[in-house]
């Protein structure tokens, strides 16, 4: 008992901080196998592990095959058959089935400027279940009073934020500074990351300025697909609402690779 709470807790710590892991149980066990029914490990995306499923090589190709889930985000339930001519190379001459739950993001913001805009985006992002990280270097705009919901906050400049911010392929970064320069830097920042969108406030007349000046350090976003400047589809609203609901669609048209058009029966 001690062992699984162990791992549970640690299981309920990294969703808490937005870590991925996947949750590894031995739902069946028969014949001489190294651990019986109930046995949980959790295996993280850097192969850090808690707990033991029997150690061997049966633990390491569950590592293996947890490692697998995570990368493509579906778990589900594996069979090792414990003998000379089964698919682990042991002679235990048992059978183990394990399951694997994987714990991950699919989605989560980076919002990068606490302004009224950022903050009507974590409200709308929160509304759509999307966790969120706000970074500002104004502490008195980044902070809990302000964004009640958010996973972290960073009072830092923008370079330092998308460093500290962990962005990875399930990232969608927000630009919506208080200025032109620190959302040219933040822009050049995130295009040096793997996330999936970058997205950045501004008219077009800005965007094409910032672009320019990009262009003279050899930054080129507008070759970057990832890059959306103007942020968010054309709805028309010119409130910080009306532009946190454009941008969030945009993003849940991304992230679903939807056209965006009308569901309207004619």
């Amino acid at each position: 008992m001690s062992e699984s709470k162990t791992v549970i807790d640690e299981l309920s710590k990294a969703i808490d901080e937005g870590r991925a892991a996947a949750f590894v149980t031995v739902i069946s066990a028969d014949g001489s196998t190294p651990r019986e029914a109930g046995a949980k490990m959790l295996v993280f995306e850097n192969g850090y592990i808690r707990g033991t499923v029997g150690g061997g090589s049966l633990e390491a190709l569950s590592i293996k095959q947890a490692l697998k889930c995570l990368k493509s985000g579906q778990g589900g339930k594996f069979v090792f058959e414990l003998k000379p001519d089964g698919n682990t190379g042991m002679i235990c001459m048992g059978k183990v089935e394990i399951f694997v739950d994987v714990y991950k993001d699919a989605l989560k913001l980076l919002i990068i400027g606490a302004g009224h805009v950022g903050q009507k985006i974590a409200e709308a992002a929160r509304l759509a279940g999307y966790p969120y990280t706000v970074a500002d270097d104004r502490a008195d705009f980044a902070n809990p009073e302000r964004f009640p919901g958010a996973r972290q906050i960073l009072v830092k400049t923008p370079d330092k934020a998308v460093t500290a911010a962990g962005i990875d392929a399930a990232t969608y970064v927000v630009i919506v500074t208080r200025g032109h320069a620190l959302d040219r830097e933040s822009l050049a920042a995130a295009m040096r990351t793997p996330a999936a969108y970058i997205g950045m406030i501004g008219s077009k007349q800005k965007v094409r300025e910032v672009y320019r000046l990009l262009g003279e350090k050899n930054v080129f976003p507008a070759k970057d697909d990832r890059v959306h400047a103007p942020l968010g589809l054309n709805l028309g609203g010119k409130t910080p609402g009306e532009i946190a609901i454009a941008v969030l669609a945009e993003i849940i048209k991304v992230r679903y690779r939807r056209d965006a058009a009308t569901m309207r029966v004619p």
